[in-house]
């Protein structure tokens, strides 16, 4: 059914008319023009898609766009404008600094899922950190990489806070 449709997005408010059964991922991708969000699978099992709602990753690939009205979506793009006047969130940089991609593919889902654990846990254990990233895939296998990045980001997100 087609209907109007109100959420924030990256801060900003959205306004559209749309079938509120089409999902998120190809809203943001086809008609919003923000392509940071990737499709992988589109079956929620590889997280290429993850975005956050409300500060929880979600997979965008199967969230119903009528599941997100009223509510507040940040994709990778919003990442960076978080309050940090355009600069690199420490978790992006420490992305950069340990390698932690390679393809680049996988690498927004990683970061918004490790952005929304850090929130919750900001002095997670190595093990918390691998258990966690565990629904977001990497195919070229940058996982220890990822996983280091994500315990630097939490020391230097530790120290700014």
């Amino acid at each position: 059914m087609k209907r109007a449709l109100r959420f924030t997005l990256n801060g900003k408010p959205v306004a559209i008319s749309t079938d509120d059964d089409r999902t998120l991922l190809w809203l943001l991708r086809t008609d919003l023009a923000l392509t940071g969000t990737k499709y992988g699978c589109g079956e929620g099992s590889c997280g290429a898609c993850t975005v956050l709602v409300d500060g929880r990753a979600a997979h965008a690939c199967t969230l119903a766009l009528k599941k997100v009205h009223g509510r507040e979506v940040m994709t990778i793009e919003g990442l960076a404008g978080d309050g940090r006047d355009g600069r690199l969130h420490p978790l992006q940089q420490a992305f950069i600094d340990h390698g932690a991609l390679q393809c680049g593919y996988c690498t927004p889902g990683m970061l918004l899922r490790a952005y929304s654990f850090l929130r919750e846990n900001p002095k997670p254990s190595r093990a918390a950190i691998v258990a966690h990233m565990d629904r977001n895939l990497c195919r070229c296998g940058a996982h220890q990489r990822i996983v280091e990045a994500i315990e630097a980001a939490a020391q230097q997100m530790g120290r700014t806070s």
